[in-house]
């Protein structure tokens, strides 16, 4: 059996709670990725700041992205998945909470992200298009 482990891009790096959106929007660009993990001084994960978050939270809003921390985007409690769990709870995952991007947990330890692309890339094609189908929908 596959599992998230099988399938994330390993070390997810953090945009701490105290640094700015700006920062974090640097990061996204020097990574080629459009979501970090958004951690705290305990290094345990706060949220996820995206691309999205960026542009309609801060931007769209008025903020200055260069004075507003990334731990003011951090949602709560994140919606993870464990790194030995099955490709099959990956997707029940996105599905259910209708997200694009999973941080994934080994124990308390953050050791990486599922994105949608590698969730498709590792499911039958009938299951990456339901998958696709679910996130696009009704958000």
């Amino acid at each position: 059996m596959r599992t998230a482990r099988d399938i994330m891009t390993p070390d997810a790096t953090c945009i701490q709670t105290s640094e700015t959106v700006q920062r974090g929007a640097e990061k996204l660009t020097a990574l080629g990725v459009g979501a970090l993990p958004i951690c705290g001084t305990d290094n345990k994960l706060k949220g996820v700041l995206t691309d999205r978050d960026i542009v309609v939270k801060v931007l769209g809003a008025g903020k200055d992205p260069r004075h507003t921390p990334a731990g003011d985007l951090a949602q709560g409690e994140a919606v993870t998945i464990g790194a030995d769990d099955g490709v099959d709870e990956v997707l029940a995952t996105m599905k259910q909470h209708k997200v694009r991007r999973l941080p994934v947990i080994d124990g308390h330890d953050l050791v990486g992200m599922v994105a949608l692309a590698d969730a498709a890339k590792a499911l039958p094609d009938a299951q990456a298009g339901e998958l696709i189908e679910a996130l696009s929908s009704d958000r």
